[in-house]
């Protein structure tokens, strides 16, 4: 009875007999909403976003996968490092494709709609390969550390199998956080409105269509949001002092010069992608206007995956070398 009691019927009249229903069958699991509408961009500019971010989603496509087969193809970078590089790049591609077709879709779509399943499909598949990449970034940082700090054990570490182990472990980690916070989420009954201010389904606008007040929840989803974003960040922020106590004991301003130039372009990268996510992501409370979170989800599931393999491969002679091979351009040997 006290989850009838907590409903306002002021707003939900019609509500009434269905929940008088659910109560009659109190093990029956009952969702009122059947779909949401995904609002998505303005009407007035949406040949501006289609456009735009369909060039953004080809090209990533095709940048991430140069780089897969670039590493799969060279033998010279079937390194522990490059390894880590390609399936970044991978996982690049399947985590820009859980969104960015059904933003696609949305924006040329009269009613703008998707299921129930749907949206919880995309929730699950969205968080769980961005928790994969924020392992990913953690498991690359320790890698520059160990080549860096520790470079007579590097070999002995940082073996084959050792890096498949490291790879399996990212991937499986990923998509085993998620579950349980999006079947509390999902659980939690939707009588109306179904309109998300947003474009992908996102735990915020979410939580704030439910019937019901779910403070314990909200906190528990919010705290493991914090934990996933934290917890590779400070691990990559450790990993990185001890790089960079280590670089300034060189004596060589050459040698300075290469490991800086080594690790900053996944310091680029991890900017990137960790600044956004904390700003949507760790505050229950952060108040983010609908239209900032909009562009703040289109950088860091769009604009990012874009830009990765341009910072990594611009800086990097190895993979420049590699990709001019996939691509059958002429290597220059000077």
């Amino acid at each position: 009875m006290e989850f009838f009691k907590s409903v306002s019927f002021h707003y939900y009249p019609s509500v009434i007999p269905v929940f008088l229903t659910a109560l009659a069958y109190e093990n029956t699991t009952i969702h009122f909403v059947t779909e949401f509408v995904l609002v998505g961009f303005p009407d007035q500019r949406k040949n501006f976003f289609f456009s735009f971010i369909l060039v953004i989603y080809l090209l990533t496509l095709l940048g991430n996968g140069a780089i897969v087969c670039a590493v799969k193809w060279d033998r010279q970078l079937h390194t522990p490092m490059y390894i880590l590089l390609g399936n970044f790049a991978f996982l690049e591609i399947w985590y820009v494709s859980s969104t960015v077709p059904n933003m696609l879709v949305n924006i040329l779509s009269e009613t703008k709609t998707i299921s129930f399943t749907g949206c919880f499909l995309q929730f699950y598949f969205f968080f769980s390969l961005g928790t994969t990449e924020c392992f990913f970034l953690s498991v690359m940082a320790y890698d520059r550390y160990l080549a860096i700090c520790r470079p007579l054990h590097y070999p002995s570490i940082m073996t084959g199998k050792f890096c498949v182990i490291l790879v399996c472990a990212c991937w499986v980690s990923g998509f085993l956080c998620y579950p349980v916070p999006i079947a509390l989420i999902s659980q939690l009954p939707f009588c109306g409105p179904n309109i998300i201010d947003h474009i992908v389904c996102d735990p915020g606008p979410l939580f704030a269509l439910a019937c019901i007040h779910a403070p314990i929840t909200e906190l528990l989803c919010y705290t493991f949001n914090s934990v996933i974003i934290f917890g590779p960040f400070f691990s990559i922020l450790g990993s990185y002092t001890l790089v960079l106590r280590a670089v300034l004991r060189v004596p060589s301003g050459a040698g300075r010069t290469k490991a800086f130039s080594t690790c900053g372009s996944h310091l680029v990268v991890v900017s990137l992608f960790y600044g956004t996510l904390m700003v949507m992501y760790v505050s229950p409370s952060s108040g983010n206007p609908a239209g900032m979170q909009k562009i703040v989800t289109l950088v860091y599931s769009a604009v990012t995956p874009l830009l990765n393999p341009l910072i990594y491969s611009l800086r990097n002679k190895d993979m420049k070398d590699a990709l001019k091979k996939v691509l059958g351009l002429k290597i220059n040997k000077n």
